[in-house]
């Protein structure tokens, strides 16, 4: 989900709420306490140079049981971030703390929820590295054998 997306969905939101991978919902009390644009510029196992934008929230659940973030509050945030830092229209990834350490999330919105949705590490080169392609089959086409047995014909 793109910056764009969510200013839109806050505009029009009642609370907000976040809920985990799992479908348990951060807690109610939690702060946004960052809003800020990531650069990566790095090079693939295949030698290609990329840069990577991302807008990141970070979450944080403190001892404050009495807070709680309304939309027009994240979308001041988020536009003060944009007036001050410049921040594009990127995809958005949600930082939030884990059982050991800080885990990323993807960022969904399911009509009533933001749902941090989980993310995976892939080869960005899997050509130039040497990892094959899975190759998908369509198995309904298959013929069967002329000499294979049939229920019924007595040959198992």
């Amino acid at each position: 989900m793109k910056l764009q997306e969510v200013k839109s969905q806050l505009e029009t939101a009642t609370g907000v709420n976040f809920r985990l991978p799992n479908g348990e919902y951060v807690e109610s009390h939690f702060h946004v306490t960052e809003v800020g644009e990531i650069s990566k510029h790095f090079i693939d196992c295949g030698g290609t140079e990329r840069i990577e934008k991302k807008v990141s929230f970070q979450l944080w659940s403190a001892d404050d049981y009495d807070h709680r973030i309304h939309p027009e509050k994240l979308l001041k945030i988020i536009n003060l971030s944009q007036d001050k830092l410049g921040i594009g229209n990127h995809e958005v990834e949600v930082e939030y703390q884990g059982t050991d350490s800080i885990q990323k999330y993807g960022l969904e919105f399911d009509g009533k929820d933001f749902v941090l949705s989980s993310k995976q590490t892939a080869c960005l080169a899997t050509d130039a590295c040497g990892i094959p392609e899975k190759v998908k089959l369509d198995l309904t086409n298959l013929a069967a054998p002329a000499n294979t047995c049939t229920p019924g014909g007595g040959c198992c």
